[in-house]
C-alpha cells in the first residue's frame, strides 16, 4: 500500500468485486484476528488486519518524534509513507517502508498511539480509502473497527465480535509473554482497554459499532473453539460455500 493522496473513495467508485468478503468487527482483545485468520484459512479467503496499518503509521509517527493530537503532520507523514500487508497462515506479516514491524507493532506504546490517531476524521477517511483498496476484488476476511460500517458497508458476511471488558483485559495480559506479565498488573491493562473503548465508541469519524445486519457473537462465556465453530456456521449459512 504506497499512500499518495488524502481524498477519500467514495463507495459508488467502488468496482464490483468477484468474491464476497468476510468483515469482522469488534473491540480490542474480542479476538478478532485470530477469528480472521481462522476464515481465511477455513474458506481459501486473504486475511487482512486493518487495524495493522494504524500500528504501523502510529510506529512511524514514534520514530519521527511525531505527536499524536495534530492531525495536519500525520497526513503528510501518511503521505510518505508505505504499508504493506502479506497474508500469513496465523495472520499478516506487516511492512513499513520495506521493514518488517510485525512484532514491533504490538507493542504497547503503538499499541496506545494506534488509538490516538485512529480519532482524526480525514486520517481515517484516507485509511478507509487504502482498505477498500486492498479488499476491492473481494474473497477477503477483513477485520477492523468499522469494516461493516465504513469499508465495505456491503459486505456479504458482517460478524461484530465482542466481549465483556474484564474477559478481553484477561486474555490480552494471558497473551502476554512471560517476560512483560511483571511489568503490567492485569488491572492496568483492563484500565487502558476501557480508555480505548471510549476513544473508539466515540470519535467523530467511523466509531466502534455494530453495523445494522451483522451478526452479533459474543464470546465472553464460550471458549475458542465454540467461538470458531458458531463463525463457521454464520459464514456457510450467509454465503454460497460447500457444506
Amino acid at each position: 500500500m504506497t499512500a499518495n493522496s488524502f481524498e477519500p473513495t467514495r463507495p459508488a467508485e467502488i468496482k464490483p468485486r468477484l468474491l464476497p468478503i468476510i468483515a469482522i468487527d469488534g473491540p480490542a482483545g474480542a479476538g478478532k484476528s485470530t477469528l480472521a485468520a481462522h476464515l481465511a484459512r477455513t474458506f481459501g479467503f486473504l486475511n487482512l488486519e486493518t487495524g495493522a496499518m494504524y500500528r504501523a503509521l502510529a510506529l512511524k509517527a514514534i520514530e519521527n518524534d511525531f505527536g499524536f493530537d495534530e492531525e495536519e503532520p500525520l497526513l503528510e507523514l501518511a503521505g510518505r509513507t508505505r504499508i504493506e500487508l502479506e497474508s500469513q497462515q496465523e495472520g499478516n506479516s506487516v511492512l513499513l517502508d520495506g521493514l518488517d514491524v510485525s512484532r514491533r507493532i504490538r507493542e504497547k506504546d503503538v499499541t496506545s498511539g494506534a488509538s490516538q490517531i485512529s480519532v482524526h476524521p480525514r486520517l481515517r477517511a484516507w485509511m478507509v480509502a487504502e482498505q477498500r483498496a486492498l479488499g476491492v476484488a473481494g474473497g477477503v476476511v477483513m477485520e477492523g473497527r468499522d469494516i461493516g460500517t465504513a469499508v465495505f458497508p456491503d459486505a456479504e458476511v458482517k460478524i461484530f465480535l465482542d466481549a465483556a471488558p474484564e474477559v478481553r483485559g484477561n486474555r490480552r495480559y494471558q497473551q502476554l509473554p512471560g517476560a512483560e506479565q511483571p511489568k503490567v498488573t492485569e488491572a492496568a491493562l483492563l484500565s487502558e482497554m476501557r480508555e480505548r473503548d471510549e476513544r473508539d465508541r466515540n470519535r467523530a469519524e467511523s466509531p466502534l459499532r455494530p453495523a445494522p445486519d451483522a451478526i452479533l457473537l459474543d464470546s465472553t462465556n464460550l471458549t475458542l473453539e465454540e467461538v470458531l465453530v458458531e463463525a463457521e456456521r454464520i459464514v456457510r449459512e450467509h454465503l454460497p460455500l460447500p457444506k
